[in-house]
């Protein structure tokens, strides 16, 4: 069949032929890789001189996106017999490439944010980049409103400096702000000029619910998913390949054991994906499932985005992704051509799980995707970002500062911010300035250099803002690394205790300094790895679309759901809800009260994702505390939150007394959770972001409690001593911004205020609060206990 461009690619094709900006939103396998690269490498089509240096820097959030586009991109160098080299260099390109890349650098580059802050920290970087003529950020979606965006951002800003003529164009398939998200990528001076160049093309995409047997009465939050995974082999053996998504890697883990248990004969054809794997496997996977040796791989999110496995025949989704864009994007990596359906299984977790795929198959319908809101003044990626330039060629503060407010991040920054960060950055400040370590910056001539070499050979070391636990080398005794596990968990083994890591049932022979030497086991029982920041966050957008469920499911009659198979079969569960209590409807805001032996309940139904509710349960636990001495253990989920006490509850005068008003949200938020324990947290990654703490050189990682203690330390100074510090401001308004979500909590009690209060006083625990105490149980028990807990509850309260 003969190949004909789309229209949005040939829209892209002139527009950067035209020497323009802009942005190719199209969705995922229909072409919007090559919309970008083609005209980009065809300008070189006429020259036959060997072409010197780099000319196009193209960016990718993942490492195996990157193999992607060098094939794509070989393809067309081939086939046209272009005079262009093309490399990679990310976290994974061996010592030796990256050392030849230096002798002579490729034409086309394939990095990523923290590798080309590496480059910008090199001596040279002026020549080296001063060619660039494109700058492409890849799966622009993923990097926008992350701290690796603005680390695009920041390089962006400089290389423009440097390549003035530079064209920027980015590339997103799942993404609700288009015009915002470009102008983001593109900064203030040349948003005016950008193309948004979109599809006409809509992804075809079905969504099937694998049912249990029976909806429990009961159910709660991560006891189902494992007990369908018979249902789901049948499905695993019709398809060609199949990439089974789960949220966290802890979960892959668990999945990859399971289905082997279960089906011994996938030995061999199934493998599993997730970001704490060895490179080297995981290129392995990458390869295998290309080529179509491998017929299941269970992964996370680092298989999420824009690879063209073109065998892939299914998706199957562990449990609610809590977004839509996430699901779309995922359910894309099947029929990934611009014609062909893709299939999606959607496996609950728990039987109300059921909700949201219907939720999903509305959202796909009605193309209601996620905005991406950008971050501002990241002053600890800005700390990092001086010390780079001042690393590699040094920088002019009044030019660097020039560059900066163009960014989106940091156009609203002032002097006096900007002063403080150059103070800060070359002594430490007011608090640190007597502390050689925090000396970094010296200037000549108006010219900031780093003060010596080694604050520059650990600040290279450090350059990069994703940050978590400590990780430790995984290694076998006679054989190679398979990866890595937080140090938290690994210290609670013993040697001669059994876990399951990478697929594989090991025995821990010993810990030495920051690796883990094990060797294979036959031992039946072991334990899986679990990573901190596991829990995904339910979106805004979920959130509308599952009240909207929700309400449906609250429908006496079937009329409003006949289609939707999901919410007939939950029926059991919503009666049983009925019953005892309501289903709220869209205008509806449902307060349960009721009494057990744990104390006096009351369950608050927002529908607004566990971040948001753990902002609203703080809110109003210190609002009725105001009003009458009571204290409360706090619990939440994605569909509401509940406070237990061990006196009544006196709901109906904290109404009366406004305990959902909007008034002094962040005052009040603040005076109910231990803010200054949450920014320490928050601080924690600040300080390694920003240089303040250093997590040690390869091979002599520092122990996590040790970072921990330091930056705590560097916390409680900068309280006591420098109360206007920037990074310990920035760590407050995380808190509040990021991790609370305080503007979807003020829009959320909006809404609660207007709607119409229903307060039900059941005799015992309705189904919409059950999951609710489980999960608070969770934090208290084994899983053991927990289960037998569970068990005695659902004898009482399901009758």
């Amino acid at each position: 069949m003969e190949w004909r461009p789309a229209e949005f690619q040939q829209q892209a094709w002139q527009a950067i032929d035209a020497g323009a900006d802009g942005l190719v939103n199209a969705p995922t396998g229909s072409g919007k890789t090559y919309s970008v690269l083609l005209p980009l490498l065809m300008r070189y089509a006429q020259q036959e001189k060997t072409i010197k240096g780099i000319r196009i820097l193209w960016l990718t959030p993942i490492r195996a996106l990157a193999k992607e586009i060098q094939l794509s991109a070989m393809r067309v160098i081939e086939t046209a017999q272009l005079p262009l080299t093309i490399g990679i260099r990310s976290g994974d390109t061996h010592a030796a490439e990256r050392a030849k890349q230096k002798r002579k650098q490729p034409n086309i580059l394939i990095t990523t944010p923290e590798s080309l802050h590496l480059m910008l920290c090199a001596k040279g970087c002026h020549e080296l980049l001063a060619g660039v003529e494109a700058i492409i950020a890849d799966e622009w979606h993923e990097l926008m409103g992350t701290k690796r965006g603005v680390q695009v951002e920041l390089a962006i800003s400089r290389i423009k400096t440097l390549a003035p003529s530079i064209q920027i164009w980015g590339i997103s398939a799942t993404i609700g702000n288009l015009k915002e998200a470009m102008q983001c990528l593109l900064s203030k001076e040349r948003e005016d000029r950008g193309h948004l160049i979109r599809s006409s093309l809509r992804k075809k995409i079905e969504v099937i619910s694998i049912l249990p047997a029976k909806a429990e009465r009961m159910p709660w939050a991560g006891h189902l998913g494992i007990h369908l995974a018979k249902e789901l082999l049948p499905i695993l053996r019709s398809s060609t390949s199949t990439l089974i998504f789960t949220n966290v890697r802890s979960q892959c883990e668990i999945w990859y054991r399971k289905l082997l248990e279960l089906a011994p004969e996938l030995a061999g054809v199934m493998a599993m994906h997730h970001g704490s794997i060895s490179k080297e496997i995981r290129q392995w996977v990458e390869e295998a499932l290309y080529d179509g040796r491998l017929k299941v791989v269970v992964c996370t999110s680092s298989l999420d985005l824009g690879v063209d496995f073109a065998p892939v025949e299914t998706i199957v989704q562990i449990g609610g992704p809590k977004g839509i864009s996430r699901f779309v994007q995922r359910a894309g990596r099947s029929g990934h051509r611009p014609d062909a359906m893709s299939t999606i299984y959607f496996l609950p977790t728990h039987s109300l799980e059921l909700i949201e795929a219907a939720a999903l198959r509305q959202a796909i319908s009605e193309d209601f995707l996620e905005n991406k809101i950008p971050l501002q003044l990241c002053f600890d990626v800005l700390v990092q970002y001086l010390v780079t330039l001042a690393t590699g060629d040094g920088f002019r503060a009044d030019e660097i500062f020039a560059e900066i407010k163009n960014t989106t991040c940091y156009g609203s920054i002032t002097e006096e911010e900007w002063k403080w960060i150059i103070a800060f950055t070359s002594h430490g400040g007011h608090a640190l300035r007597s502390y050689e370590d925090y000396r970094k910056l010296q200037r000549i001539e108006e010219v900031y250099y780093i003060s010596n070499a080694r604050l520059a050979r650990k600040h290279r070391m450090s350059i990069g803002t994703i940050v978590s636990d400590t990780l430790m080398v995984v290694k076998l005794m006679r054989g190679g690394t398979l990866g890595h596990v937080e140090e938290s968990f690994i210290t609670q083994l013993n040697e001669g205790d059994n876990f399951w890591f990478a697929g594989l049932n090991l025995e821990l022979v010993r810990i030495k300094e920051m690796v883990a030497t094990v060797r294979k086991s036959k031992k039946p029982d072991g334990r899986s790895p679990v990573w901190l920041g596991g829990r995904l966050p339910l979106t805004s957008n979920m959130s509308v679309m599952l009240r909207t469920k929700m309400e449906e499911a609250a429908a006496d009659d079937n009329t409003s759901r006949s289609n939707e198979v999901e919410l007939n079969f939950i029926q059991p569960i919503m009666q049983l809800q009925r019953e005892r209590s309501h289903i709220p409807k869209r205008n509806e805001l449902l307060i349960e009260l009721f009494e057990t032996k744990e104390g006096h309940h009351a369950v608050f139904y927002p529908f607004e994702g566990r971040a948001v509710h753990e902002g609203l349960a703080a809110l109003i636990a210190y609002r009725l505390g105001k009003i009458y001495p009571c204290s409360f253990s706090l619990a939440y989920n994605d569909y509401g939150f509940e406070l237990l006490s061990n006196q009544p509850i006196r709901i109906d005068e904290g109404l009366s007394q406004g305990i959902i008003s909007t008034s002094h949200i962040e005052r009040d938020v603040l005076a109910g959770i231990n803010s200054s324990e949450l920014a320490r947290r928050k601080f924690r990654d600040i300080a390694a972001i920003s240089g303040l703490v250093f997590n040690g050189y390869p091979g002599q990682k520092i122990k996590d409690r040790h970072l921990q203690s330091s930056s705590q330390l560097i916390f409680d100074v900068f309280e006591q001593y420098e109360g206007n510090n920037l990074l310990l401001r920035q760590a407050y308004d995380e808190v509040i911004h990021q991790q609370l979500e305080l503007s979807r909590t003020h829009e959320a009690l909006a809404r609660m205020s207007s709607q119409h209060i229903i307060i039900q006083r059941p005799d015992r625990p309705t189904p919409l609060s059950f999951p609710i105490m489980v999960d608070r149980m969770r934090e208290q028990m084994s899983s053991e206990a927990l289960l037998a807990r569970i068990e005695k509850m659902t004898l009482d309260w399901d009758d």
